[in-house]
């Protein structure tokens, strides 16, 4: 049924059993996909590996008609031909087609099966090795970078991975780049578009065990899709499971180069969600935010921390297409208006970030302060503090699916408007239903009921939530409220009652505003984040690095955007002044040296 030529090449036919056997016999060396093509559109297939190196990672080109690879092995071989685009058979050897072979071209291609041995090694059970099948193999709704005549989605392989192996599971595959790298996602099917794990396309169903966590790579498969659509004339590739095995042991595709390796985080659980990031950018925004973690009023926030509530919020941010900030805390309600300035330059700030990165954002505020907020946003874009305005409108609860309506098409819970809230120093509801202001006065005539969009997120999968504040009464910090009754002065009756996923606590709300723009900045000039959001397709997106660096909070726009609210008569929270100060801490040099910190760290 197959014949074996030497240790590095044999003949498969597409007969399971004897696959089984052969994974296992071959495992200690490195595997490849196999794909032929007439010379014609060799360039164009090169080019289009070189954009999707994630899926394509090339590992040799053919000259025309050249049988061997002499860097990986002697000879190769291949299952499917393929004729316009359609499967037309299985050969066993190509010598019937010498002739045509003479002008074409063999590209061979990583493959994830390499990996699997080391995988081994550490502990870390593979279930298609355990149950002796191949691995599962899914077509994506995420499209390649097309070149050429080539054009397909992502195909990706599965393996189902315990949760407590994968930060060890991620971290040995990203050195082995010639064999796809580390995962390009981990949690949820549905969010690569895979509607049902127990039907794929390629390969066979592969049974999970309890606690394990579905985990997904880029898969030499695509390069098939890719030749498919293609409908060259005549092409020929493996069969998906019957691997070219090189000469090559495994141990020779770990690179020895990786001094920063990544991180794994949980950032949502409904639909369920890892990102990844390299160690240097985590460390990073953990000194971001233990620059914002002082206490310069001497309120108690320091008991309110939580370590890396602002990496996870971070990376949910990262990956959201649209973003939904509201803010505002109408404390001074003898003055008009009783707007504080501690709020909306944060939020500001996190926008023109979002927007940089070229990510919907939107902002929600009180019906009775819309005039009052687009005219700061207006003169914000002016004085190219933002540089292009954000939409801003007020949310106003009518009928008990209000929330549902705002924050989902025509209601459908499966077609959010935005992935992720962030209230940013907006007033919060406590648990008897009134809103207060640190001094214990209850302003609930003056805020509209905002609260509602999130705690209505937090029953609708794909929409995550961030509070950021600096003393438990505001939105978001009632994952916070025990804290904040303990340790915080009348926060046994102002503290928050509505939770978000991540609290962002800072001396100074609009220090997490801050913070949260840095770090964005941070995770996308990240190689190792930037190729998991992107899924190790198309460029780096950090090639854009200048624009966000530009959209950055500085000295002197946070000044400027002090002076707009000058203007405006917004006023700061403690004194009521409208002195050059926030939460009665002067501009200069409290708040300007803080801003300048975050900046330093961030492009260090």
């Amino acid at each position: 049924v197959f014949c074996l030529s030497s240790i590095s090449t044999f003949h498969f036919t597409y007969f399971l059993p004897l696959l089984n056997i052969c994974l296992f016999i071959f495992t200690g060396f490195m595997q490849a996909n196999v794909i032929i093509m007439h010379k014609s559109f060799a360039d164009d297939f090169e080019k289009f590996c070189q954009v999707n190196d994630g899926p394509l990672p090339l590992l040799y080109r053919s000259k025309p008609g050249e049988w061997k690879c002499p860097s990986l092995s002697n000879n190769s071989d291949i299952r499917y031909k393929y004729e316009h685009g359609i499967s037309t058979g299985i050969v066993t050897n190509l010598k019937e087609y010498s002739e045509q072979f003479k002008d074409m071209v063999t590209f061979y291609l990583g493959c994830s099966f390499t990996f699997e041995k080391a995988l081994q090694k550490a502990g870390i059970p593979v279930r298609n090795v355990e149950q002796k099948c191949n691995v599962s193999m899914y077509k994506t709704a995420v499209p390649c970078c097309d070149t050429g005549c080539f054009h397909c989605n992502l195909i990706v392989t599965m393996r189902c991975i315990p949760k407590d192996k994968l930060k060890e599971c991620v971290q040995i595959t990203h050195s082995m780049k010639k064999s796809h790298g580390a995962p390009v996602h981990i949690g949820s099917s549905d969010l690569l578009g895979i509607k049902d794990l127990s039907s794929p396309e390629y390969g066979d169903t592969v049974q999970a065990h309890p606690g394990d966590v579905p985990v997904f790579w880029a898969c030499g498969v695509t390069g098939i899709e890719a030749v498919i659509n293609c409908k060259a004339p005549l092409a020929f590739t493996h069969s998906p499971g019957c691997m070219f095995i090189t000469d090559l042991e495994v141990e020779d595709n770990a690179s020895d180069n990786d001094k920063d390796l990544p991180e794994v985080y949980c950032i949502s659980q409904d639909p369920l969600h890892y990102s990844i990031a390299s160690t240097a950018a985590v460390k990073k925004i953990r000194s971001l935010e233990n620059i914002i973690a002082i206490d310069p009023g001497n309120r108690g926030v320091k008991h309110l921390f939580s370590q890396d509530e602002l990496l996870k919020s971070c990376l949910s941010l990262s990956h959201a297409k649209s973003v939904l900030i509201t803010t505002g805390f109408p404390t001074h309600f003898n003055y008009e208006p009783p707007e504080e300035n501690d709020g909306p330059p944060g939020a500001i700030a996190m926008a023109a970030l979002l927007k940089a990165m070229e990510k919907n954002v939107v902002i929600v505020t009180d019906q009775r302060a819309l005039d009052l907020n687009r005219k700061i946003i207006k003169e914000a874009v002016e004085q190219e503090i933002l540089q292009t305005p954000v939409p801003v409108i007020s949310y106003q609860s009518n009928s008990p699916d209000s929330a549902l309506q705002f924050l989902c098409e025509d209601g459908n819970p499966e077609k959010p408007r935005f992935n992720h809230l962030i209230a940013i120093e907006r007033a919060g509801m406590a648990a008897d239903g009134n809103y207060y202001n640190a001094r214990k006065v209850n302003i609930k005539y003056l805020v509209d009921p905002i609260d509602e969009l999130f705690t209505a997120a937090q029953t609708l999968p794909g929409i995550t939530t961030t509070g950021i504040g600096d003393g438990g009464n505001e939105l978001g910090m009632g994952k916070l409220k025990e804290a904040t009754k303990k340790h915080i002065k009348n926060g046994d009756v102002i503290a928050c009652d509505v939770e978000a996923d991540f609290a962002v606590v800072a001396g100074v709300a609009n220090w997490g505003g801050y913070a949260v723009a840095c770090g964005l900045y941070i995770l996308n000039t990240c190689e190792i984040h930037d190729r998991y959001v992107r899924k190790a397709i198309g460029y780096p997106r950090f090639s854009k690095y200048k624009n966000w660096a530009s959209a950055l909070p500085s000295v002197a726009k946070e000044e400027n955007m002090l002076k707009i609210l000058q203007r405006h008569r917004v006023r700061s929270g403690v004194t009521a002044s409208l002195a050059m100060e926030v939460d009665g801490l002067p501009f200069f040099d409290i708040h300007s040296n803080l801003i300048e910190r975050l900046q330093e760290e961030t492009l260090k």
